[in-house]
């Protein structure tokens, strides 16, 4: 009560000073009457704390905001952002699903042995009377152990489920599927990329869930990423948030046994993308799928990488018609052109795919689409049907946003004449 009195005289001194200071601004009669009844409704809650109050939010101009006070917020956005990323989890989450990789390994254990059982009899006497008790490793049979784990989801309501090709990359280990209701199901591989990481998986269900896939061509810099999966194979439906942290990533990435695979055009996300995550998807805000989550920076901290998932409808699709992923190829070797390898070979762009062998092979393969076209070794691929080529979008990248059998046009820089040509894509052949 004593704090109420005190506040009360120290505002009843300041509104006098208000009014009467020589120096202070003056408000004509509208805007005193404006400032009186907020100073009446302010002293109200001293006198009736329990009575409906009416403040105000007083303008630049001191007069009562239009607005009431819950629509400017400041808290308000970040709620509504929370609750986006919340919804995005719980839409997926149920398409979310767990892979265990097993396999019959070698049981060993301690078996007996007698270091001299080998000695002639008039040797082992002078052993006689020790009890040695020696061992040494053997195999007791086999038995099923899990060797590995990640992550996938479903893409369709009969079973088809994506996941990475790393992930199943053992032709002779065994696959089960743990959907996010505790369903164990036996998985089999039906087809894998020979391009990119990535692999579809089938169980025998029905009903199932299948995520929402979104546009990848749409995921603008700084958007909300949000990545679920398996994290360290132990932790099922790990969820972590962040953002695209930059497009088009040309990377070479490797996992223990598989080797190491070039991806193009992949998203780097911060959010965090741990050892079993891979082959979970990325979601952004509207719970749509925009990626297959796929490596992890080493070293680094929150940098991780994602294939983009407009490329991965088109596997789905190749794999519900023909049962197998076709990629579209052209048949030939390039490099990237920058500004360094502009200046050096004294080329008038700076942007497309120089054509040139390697070690490797021709920069034309002979009898291919590239070939057939009228392509040449030197030639520089500008741009792919309208779209240029360069450090954001990859020769290979551009090819693989189209199917086996598609025509494309390609402006080509050569000899200092600018040639189109036309080109059929065919289905790369096996390796």
């Amino acid at each position: 009560m004593k704090k109420n009195i005190l506040f009360g005289v120290l505002l009843f001194g300041a509104v006098g000073a208000f009014f009467s200071g020589s120096a202070l601004v003056f408000f004509n009669n509208s805007h005193q009457a404006n400032v009186l009844e907020a100073i009446k409704g302010f002293l109200k809650g001293f006198s009736d704390p329990g009575a409906d109050q009416d403040w105000g939010i007083l303008g630049s101009s001191g007069l009562k905001a239009d607005r009431p006070a819950e629509e400017i917020s400041l808290y308000k956005p970040a709620i509504d952002y929370e609750e986006a990323v919340v919804r995005a989890i719980e839409k997926s989450e149920p398409s979310v699903v767990s892979i265990v990789v097993s396999k019959d390994l070698p049981v060993i254990e301690q078996c007996p042995n007698d270091p001299f059982g080998n000695l002639p009899p008039e040797f082992k006497d002078f052993f006689g009377g020790f009890n040695f008790n020696f061992s040494q490793p053997c195999q007791k049979g086999t038995a099923k152990q899990e060797i590995g784990g990640g992550s996938g989801f479903i893409v369709s309501a009969d079973g088809l489920v994506v996941t990475n090709k790393h992930v199943v990359y053992d032709a002779k280990a065994e696959y089960t599927v743990l959907t996010n209701d505790g369903e164990k199901h036996p998985a089999k591989v039906l087809a894998s990329d020979p391009v990119q990481d990535l692999a579809i998986l089938k169980i025998d269900a029905a009903g199932l869930k299948a995520v929402v896939l979104g546009d990848s061509d749409g995921v603008k810099l700084g958007q909300t990423a949000i990545a679920i999966g398996n994290s360290l194979g132990e932790f099922r439906n790990t969820v972590s948030a962040g953002v695209i942290s930059g497009l088009a990533r040309t990377i070479t990435a490797s996992s223990g046994n598989f080797g190491s695979e070039t991806i193009s055009g992949a998203f780097q996300t911060d959010a965090a993308i741990n050892p079993g995550n891979s082959g979970g998807p990325l979601l952004n805000l509207r719970g749509e799928v925009i990626g297959i989550n796929t490596a992890m920076a080493s070293g680094a901290q929150s940098i991780g990488f994602a294939i983009p998932i407009n490329s991965v409808k088109r596997a789905i699709d190749s794999v519900k018609k023909t049962g197998e992923i076709k990629t579209p190829f052209i048949g030939v070797r390039y490099m990237t052109v920058t500004k360094e390898i502009s200046e050096k070979e004294k080329l008038e762009f700076q942007y497309g795919a120089l054509l040139r062998g390697s070690e490797d092979g021709p920069a034309v393969i002979d009898d291919s689409p590239a070939a057939q076209a009228g392509l040449q070794a030197e030639d520089v691929v500008l741009e792919v049907n309208g779209r240029k080529i360069d450090g954001n979008h990859s020769l290979l990248a551009e090819i693989q946003r189209f199917n086996v059998g598609d025509a494309v046009d390609l402006k080509v820089w050569r000899s200092g004449k600018i040639l189109n040509l036309k080109l059929i894509l065919e289905e790369r052949p096996q390796e």
